[in-house]
């Protein structure tokens, strides 16, 4: 049996007084798409910045393929290389173009000749379909090209998960579903995947797992047919009663 690709196991972690991760364990398998949901300050953009240690943990254990988390230097860079994240700001840079904008991290981290760099940037823009902006800056692009600019971005260091924290929220509603698709397209393709979100579309489609959150734990975690159709704890029942009223 292979070993889970991401386990977070009796993770802990405080903001001062206030206790948002209590004790949370996960696994992720290979090729596993995880969709965490939860009311606003569960938790869970805190976990998902655990994983590539944007957060730090007081107490438990990350492991990424086996390795624990580093804590900081080379073995840090080497991680997040290997943790491919988008966030809701695209965090894109905004003097370089779209192109340098994905080269960057493999010619810098991954040492990837700016020629290699360059032909494997445009295979991925032409995936996320915004090849012909490939010259532009990042100012003159709608939100969703730059959201798929992100993911591009993250898939140009050829990561072993992708974490995706509410990547749709900043966008406008029209430009929602051209991101969606993208993330649903790379799911197929067995991508490993811990996605936030609020898109219970999205989850449907494409999540193997549907976890909640609520409070700082994981309350219940199980399919999305499962979760959806028969939610198990009062405080899903209660989440998903009123944004699926609406």
């Amino acid at each position: 049996m292979a070993q889970p690709l991401v386990v977070l196991s009796g993770v802990n972690k405080h903001f001062g007084d206030l206790h948002v991760l209590k004790e949370i364990n996960l696994s992720v398998e290979r090729g596993e798409v995880v969709i965490v949901i939860g009311p606003s300050g569960s938790g869970k953009s805190t976990m998902c910045r655990t994983i590539n240690r944007l957060e730090t943990i007081e107490s438990g254990t990350i492991t990424i393929d086996g390795q624990p988390l580093p804590q900081e230097g080379k073995g840090l860079a080497r991680l997040r290389a290997d943790v491919g994240m988008v966030f809701q700001a695209f965090n894109l840079f905004a003097h370089k173009t779209i192109l340098d904008n994905i080269t960057l991290g493999p010619i810098k981290v991954r040492k990837l000749s700016k020629a290699d760099a360059e032909k494997r940037a445009m295979e991925l823009l032409d995936r996320v379909g915004v090849a012909e902006q490939a010259h532009k800056y990042p100012a003159q692009l709608s939100g969703g090209q730059q959201q798929r600019v992100a993911i591009a971005r993250s898939l140009a260091m050829e990561p072993k998960v992708m974490l995706f924290d509410e990547p749709t929220s900043a966008l406008d509603p029209e430009m929602i579903n051209e991101v969606l698709d993208v993330m649903v397209a790379l799911a197929k393709e067995g991508m490993t995947m811990i996605v936030i979100t609020h898109e219970m579309g999205f989850a449907r489609k494409a999540a193997n797992r549907v976890v909640f959150m609520s409070d700082g734990q994981i309350v219940e975690e199980a399919s999305p047919q499962e979760f959806f159709t028969n939610p198990k704890s009062a405080r899903a029942k209660d989440f998903l009663g009123k944004i699926l009223t609406h």
